[in-house]
């Protein structure tokens, strides 16, 4: 099940606000049909006229006014209102909408000890059981590079350092889970002890020309790794 988010869209000048999505569905209504009826489910008449009347003393004008037939009508400066307020609405919600399809930002760090390869075999989707570099997604506020030290320490027990910048991986179908890059560091170890932690269901170390089934593209990120450090023979 996918879910939306909605929110409630305030117009304002300044601090001090004019009309919400309440007062828009009451001239609306006005617009539409001439009269505050519908303008929201189980909305009485006395709390449209209220709303009218709160959007008129915020913004200073006159809204709405009789017409013919004993309908309403919005007046000009209630049009221009109404109009200014659902293009703002419109806007909103259209950034709302793409606020979260923006690439995610991951990182991951090869780490060498003894000569092999530290992995990790995932505990969880995608990729449950399968081996994968060390990493995670970068917090705000956080470095890339500072992801991957803080990410290999919580699922592999090991403190290290960055030596290099191996690589950045965007292709946006890398991921089942979306659009994530990854920035893949080289890092040096500094102490710690090896042991599996965080969501790593294990942890261990491979020869470097003896891998396991890996997650995700981390299969070429080791190629490009190996070649660009002369390992790749």
């Amino acid at each position: 099940m996918v879910h939306g988010v909605r929110c409630r869209v305030w117009m304002t000048e300044g601090d001090r606000p004019i009309m919400g999505d309440e007062e828009a569905a009451v001239l609306s209504s006005i617009r539409d049909h001439g009269s505050l009826d519908g303008a929201s489910p189980g909305m009485g008449e006395a709390t449209a006229r209220s709303l009218v009347a709160s959007v008129e003393k915020a913004a200073g004008v006159i809204v709405a006014a009789p017409a013919p037939g004993g309908r309403m009508a919005l007046t000009a400066e209630g049009r221009a209102l109404l109009d200014e307020f659902e293009n703002k609405r419109r806007r909103a919600e259209e950034q709302l909408a793409h606020a979260f399809k923006n690439p995610v930002l991951t990182a991951d760090g090869i780490v060498i000890l003894d000569g092999r390869i530290v992995l990790v075999r995932r505990g969880k989707d995608p990729g449950e059981g399968k081996y994968a570099l060390p990493g995670g997604f970068v917090e705000m506020g956080e470095t890339a590079e500072g992801c991957a030290v803080r990410e290999v320490e919580e699922e592999t027990g090991l403190r290290t350092g960055p030596l290099m910048l191996v690589g950045v991986y965007s292709d946006p179908g890398r991921d089942p889970r979306g659009h994530i890059v990854s920035t893949v560091f080289h890092l040096r170890v500094l102490g710690g002890e090896l042991r599996a932690g965080d969501d790593a269901a294990g942890v261990e170390l491979f020869d470097l020309h003896a891998l396991p089934e890996l997650a995700f593209d981390h299969a070429r990120i080791i190629d490009d790794f190996l070649k660009a450090t002369g390992r790749r023979h």
